[in-house]
């Protein structure tokens, strides 16, 4: 029996290198604005996304316009006061001294929303899993994160952001979902690590940690994954 091609070995570290070096960007976007072509691979990528189905649930909100960014960033600002109070001493020091997002500084912003109830599909895989919907709108994230981290373009998720606040800032209708509000752009740099391990807020686990076979394991219950 055959087995498949898989990639050549320059190709498989590049994917690889793509997947390791992604980074969640929250400061050093510079002003100019990425070509149209490029953006479009980019949605392109995201676009070739898995989904249940073959529904194709996402949708993609581009925003450019300062003042519609000025709105998002005032109802990040607002969540991030209630987040900021629901933390204790140093926890709440190290929290407001960070950096969470650059819906200003990125020269635009990607609002990745989800049509769960779409007919596309025909219901394939949503009877048993409805919310299989939101994984795949998901999948478009990640998929255009990796090819902007290939491209050189730095994406920040900002998830500090009142969901239903923000259907009304971008029009969005009720039946369907926020996932990610996302800010994109060049950035001056990489960082070598995530910005949360480099500020001390929470450190990576070890895969092993993370790892079983065959079952559970019910110790990540009671222990946490091991460090």
């Amino acid at each position: 029996m055959t087995k498949a091609a898989g990639f050549g070995e320059e190709e498989r570290a590049a994917v690889y290198r793509a997947i390791r070096e992604r980074r969640d960007v929250r400061r050093g976007f510079l002003p100019e604005p990425m070509p149209d072509e490029l953006l479009q691979r980019l949605l392109e990528a995201a676009h070739y996304a898995p989904s249940v189905g073959l529904m194709q649930p996402w949708r993609f909100i581009v925003v450019r316009d300062r003042a519609v960014r000025e709105a998002v960033h005032d109802l990040f600002l607002d969540a991030n006061r209630s987040a900021a109070a629901s933390y204790e001493g140093e926890r709440q020091e190290l929290y407001t001294g960070m950096k969470l997002e650059g819906i200003l500084e990125a020269p635009q912003n990607l609002c990745v929303v989800c049509d769960s109830q779409s007919s596309q599909g025909h219901q394939l895989g949503r009877r048993t899993m409805p919310e299989m919907a939101l994984y795949s709108a998901v999948c478009a994230v990640q998929n255009l994160w990796l090819a902007a981290r290939a491209e050189g373009i730095g994406v920040g998720w900002v998830s500090i952001l009142d969901a239903n606040l923000l259907r009304g800032t971008l029009g969005i209708p009720e039946h369907i979902t926020p996932v990610a509000y996302l800010c994109l752009g060049y950035v001056d740099e990489f960082a070598t690590e995530p910005d949360l391990q480099k500020a001390g807020w929470e450190r990576r686990t070890p895969l092993k940690s993370v790892l079983s076979y065959d079952r559970y394991d019910s110790g990540w219950d009671t222990e946490g994954p091991k460090r």
